[in-house]
């Protein structure tokens, strides 16, 4: 009996050393494994805290309108964590960059402690030329894949106002002329304009206006030729000026910009046949930019236009010279002609409804090239009712004249020629639609005057034209 209960606590204190022996190396492999598991999440953790990071103020910068040739500024804040490579930013075109606002180029380098403390780029936008720009700054770097930053903005043209004649009074008797001229110093440099427009303002002297609607125009002086030639025409209103047009009559003398330089003489006109007359203001806006040419030359072809009678006689025989010869430089990379036509008579017989001529009857005229009809000039209605100078009563304002109106712009009509014309020879005719003064109600006339215009990327001569 004893033996049997010696053995048993032999074998019960054998399984209990067991046991306890198992159960404290599994305690000794949990510790293990959770040592392990906390090393492993601490560095899981390490890994994710330093991911490359870079973060930017904005991808969309838009700049605000900025003059041709001037410049505006835009801030790009850069900031980043755990960039470990230099960043490179690039862009091109009408955009620079800077870290100093100094010094500008159209790449720049930060180093990673430049991005991850935050760092402010200048970005410049200086457009070369009118329009909406775009462009985008590439950011690269070895710490993550390229970014873009879109660049946008837009180039408007600077415009220089220049004034010249100041309320001149034109009229006639009452120590008035008709016209006056003067001397005015203009921009130079006209190969960097790219248009020029003209404004003629028109008001009433203390004594009123003149009661009619009469022919007028802009001249220039061409000194190599002692000549005027007309830049732009127009016909008074009746009893009234042209106030109701923020800066008045508008035409574009860009054609004209060889001439429309340094000291320059310029003459206005009105066929006023009272000493009311006019108070005209002439003034010009040269807007600098990218021009179509930079340079321009003009040459008279012919000039029937000193009065409104003193045109071309329309239905009669008459002795004036309507055919010339032009020859066009070599260098010439594009050519036009610049005619200004109006008609003025009540000859007849009368047109359909009772339309005299030339101030009333519609008609089509040609310019033939070289024997050819070439281009087309239509004389007909311009909805003379809806001319924004309406405050014209009781003058007979409203009806529709050929090709003009009372208190209106006469068209400059422009004639491209599609072919490259440079050193060539080309005969030049103006030929007005048949018709014949009966000579029962006096005579018609069309005063007209054509100009040949060439252009070029190199200074560029006058055309020759000859008889």
């Amino acid at each position: 009996m004893k033996n049997k209960n010696f053995k048993f606590l032999t074998y019960f204190l054998l399984l209990f050393i067991s046991l306890s022996l198992v159960t404290a190396c599994s305690d000794d492999d949990s510790s293990e494994g959770t040592e392990q598991n906390d090393d492993d999440n601490n560095d899981d953790e390490n890994e994710e805290e330093e991911i490359p990071v870079i973060n930017f103020s904005s991808e969309n910068l838009i700049f605000n309108d900025t003059e041709v040739g001037n410049s505006s500024l835009k801030n790009l804040v850069i900031s980043g964590e755990y960039l470990t490579n230099e960043i490179s930013l690039i862009t091109s075109g009408d955009f620079l960059l800077s870290i100093d606002n100094e010094n500008f180029s159209e790449e720049i380098i930060l180093t990673p402690d430049e991005a991850n403390n935050s760092i402010t780029i200048k970005v410049k936008f200086t457009p070369s030329e009118f329009g909406e720009v775009s462009n985008t700054i590439s950011v690269t770097s070895a710490d993550f894949e390229e970014k873009t930053i879109n660049l946008n903005g837009e180039g408007i043209t600077v415009v220089s106002t220049i004034e010249t004649f100041n309320s001149t009074r034109v009229a006639f008797g009452g120590g008035y002329n008709q016209t006056a001229t003067e001397t005015f110093n203009l921009p130079e440099n006209p190969e960097t304009v790219s248009n020029i427009k003209m404004f003629v303002k028109l008001r009433c002297p203390d004594v009123g206006c003149d009661e009619w609607d009469v022919y007028a125009n802009v001249r220039v002086k061409d000194d190599a030729s002692g000549e005027f030639f007309e830049m732009a025409r127009y016909i008074t209103p009746y009893w009234n000026d042209n106030s109701q047009l923020p800066r008045g009559f508008e035409f574009d003398v860009t054609d004209f910009k060889s001439l429309l330089t340094g000291s320059t003489e310029l003459q206005i006109k009105t066929e006023c046949w009272n000493d009311r007359g006019y108070l005209i203001s002439v003034e010009f806006d040269y807007e600098y930019g990218e021009p179509d040419y930079p340079y321009y030359s003009i040459e008279r072809v012919m000039a029937y236009n000193n009065s409104s009678i003193d045109g071309v006689p329309y239905g009669v025989s008459h002795n004036l010279d309507l055919d010339k010869s032009v020859t066009i430089p070599s260098n010439a990379q594009s050519t036009h002609l610049r005619t200004i036509i109006s008609g003025w008579g009540h000859a007849t017989p009368y047109d359909t409804g009772g339309r005299p001529c030339a101030e009333w009857c519609f008609r089509t005229h040609h310019i033939n090239i070289n024997g050819t009809q070439t281009f087309e000039h239509y004389m007909g209605p311009m909805g003379c009712a809806q001319n924004p100078v309406s405050n014209q009563a009781p003058g007979n304002w409203a009806p529709d004249r050929a090709g003009w109106c009372p208190g209106m712009e006469v068209p400059t009509r422009i004639d491209v020629f599609s072919q490259n014309m440079a050193g060539s020879t080309f005969t030049y005719e103006y030929d007005y639609e048949d018709w014949v003064n009966d000579g029962a109600n006096g005579d018609a006339y069309y005063a007209t005057s054509t100009f040949v215009v060439v252009k070029s990327t190199t200074e560029i001569s006058k055309p020759t034209v000859n008889d």
